[in-house]
């Protein structure tokens, strides 16, 4: 074989090798698969703070509700007022664990970053809350609750958590609320059209692991 067929044969595979590997990462095959699909519980759990409970609004019109309506399944609000992740810590077996969870949506950090918690401590609390959650053999979801500059550094320890636990992600279901006064109750919480649309959006990220049979 001639030196300059070896080298053209050479410079083809490894540019195969670069396509195929390029291929994998941006065709989502690299991607760590969601944990627990098959979970056998029956509700899906909101388990948070106020923008869970639905502060502002009737009960009827919290993100849970609406979400609900847009599964078709079972939706359980475990959302309390004031809640930060460490008081979620206490009530996770009680409010959650207990009550045949299918899927769990994690919304927290609001009240820790408001009551000056140091992110470190959130953060280790919502890896703790996911692995006791995956460890019943449950699907869970984390929420980003940060919008633009607001508590944007949350954000990427939140969507780390999920892509090493296995988690669903749902980013930004703020966005275009907290700046939008049509959409709140006051400063900071949605009004009944803002929780509608987190519902929406919540609804969007779990509907492809949603087993409606």
């Amino acid at each position: 074989m001639k030196v300059s067929n070896y080298k053209l044969i050479q410079e083809t595979s490894l540019s195969a090798i670069i396509f195929v590997s390029f291929f994998l990462v941006f065709s989502g095959c690299g991607k760590r698969e969601i944990a627990n699909t098959h979970s056998n519980g029956k509700n899906i759990i909101c388990f948070g703070d106020s923008i869970t409970f639905g502060y502002g609004v009737d009960s009827k019109e919290s993100y849970p509700v609406f979400l609900g309506k847009l599964a078709q399944r079972t939706v359980i609000n475990a959302g309390i007022d004031g809640d930060t992740s460490t008081e979620a810590l206490k009530r996770l077996e009680s409010d959650v664990l207990s009550r045949d969870p299918f899927l769990v949506i994690v919304e927290f950090g609001g009240n820790d970053f408001l009551r000056k918690v140091p992110l470190v401590e959130t953060v280790r609390n919502i890896n703790e809350i996911v692995e006791k959650i995956q460890a019943k053999g449950v699907m869970v979801a984390i929420t980003d609750i940060s919008a633009g500059l607001l508590m944007k550094e949350y954000r990427l320890p939140y969507k780390k958590i999920a892509q090493e636990k296995g988690a669903i992600f749902i980013p930004s279901i703020m966005s275009g609320i907290i700046t939008n006064p049509r959409m709140k109750s006051d400063f900071f919480h949605p009004n009944d059209t803002g929780y509608s649309l987190i519902a929406e959006r919540v609804f969007h990220s779990i509907k492809p692991y949603i087993n409606k049979d």
